[in-house]
């Protein structure tokens, strides 16, 4: 077991914020009585915050808080809730919202030169087609928020697109107007999920998709243990420091390029992981809040 040192003893209370109980949670949950945390679970559903209240919140939900929700809007405004109270929050809420929007996202990655595959920003279906004229077909669709590969889709040919274009320009939705288009790269059927935590790549997988062209692990993909390599461990803790760092999800695809990185994960998800045979995630994971806390 990884030594932590005096911290441990003088915390006394983690919150751990979710708004569905997933296999994560109940594996950190379990993690934490084996090495005598007292974690407090808060189910953000039931939460009810009042925001000129002056009570003691850190004695409510506890002197650190870890963000596990899965609404992305839900979990921002409870983070940015508890920070103003307070309490420190892993995620933090800046990292949260750089990570949830792949735009600003991958604004930190261009920024901060991480490798990362040709993307488009569009705001009508003029600037799709515009974008589609310049990277050619196939192309990648996705929304700017969103999360297990859903609403992605391949941008085939001008017949689909339009199409598509179509069905969300009728939906009464903001963000589905803004359109987040990139290349389609080059890859052997699988991608890489490293998860980071700290300065430290603390597991990496292949992740392969059976019948979807997706690869997540949440649309029924399997995992293998994927050897972290220099270019490899350099490319995503870069990543990982243009985003403000923490407890991330880095993906990445190997391209004739090399290692692209595609997507950041604010609130990762290590089932894949942990079944390929990195085991000890939940162990590091709480080591690095406990370290986390403010004396």
């Amino acid at each position: 077991m990884e030594r932590i040192g005096e911290n441990e003893v003088l915390i006394k209370r983690i919150g751990l914020v979710f708004d569905r109980i997933r296999w994560e949670e109940k594996v950190l949950i379990e993690k934490s009585k084996k090495k005598g945390l007292n974690i407090i679970p808060i189910n953000a559903k039931k939460l009810c915050l009042n925001t000129q209240s002056q009570e003691n919140f850190k004695a409510v939900y506890g002197e650190i808080v870890l963000q596990r929700c899965i609404s992305y809007f839900r979990g921002l405004h409870i983070t940015a809730f508890f920070e103003s109270k307070g309490i420190d929050v892993i995620n933090p809420l800046k990292v949260a919202q750089i990570c949830g929007n792949k735009v600003l996202g991958t604004l930190a990655l261009v920024e901060s030169g991480v490798p990362t595959p040709q993307t488009y920003i569009a705001f009508s279906p003029e600037g799709v087609s515009k974008t589609l004229e310049e990277i050619g077909y196939p192309a990648v669709l996705k929304p700017i928020i969103g999360s297990w590969g859903r609403l992605i889709a391949p941008l085939k040919d001008k017949d689909t697109t339009e199409a598509l274009i179509e069905s969300r320009e009728i939906l009464n939705n903001p963000l589905h107007k803004i359109y987040y288009i990139q290349e389609m790269v080059s890859r052997p059927q699988r991608d890489i999920r490293t998860v980071i935590v700290g300065d430290r790549v603390i597991a990496s997988i292949y992740r392969y998709s059976n019948e979807d062209w997706r690869t997540n692990v949440a649309r029924g993909g399997r995992t293998e243990i994927c050897p972290l390599t220099k270019e490899l461990e350099d490319v995503v803790l870069k990543a990982a420091k243009a985003v403000g760092g923490g407890i991330l999800g880095v993906d990445a695809m190997e391209s004739p390029k090399g290692v692209l990185v595609h997507e950041i994960n604010n609130t990762v998800e290590f089932k894949g992981a942990m079944t390929a045979g990195a085991n000890d995630i939940p162990e590091k994971i709480l080591n690095y809040v406990i370290k986390s806390v403010r004396r």
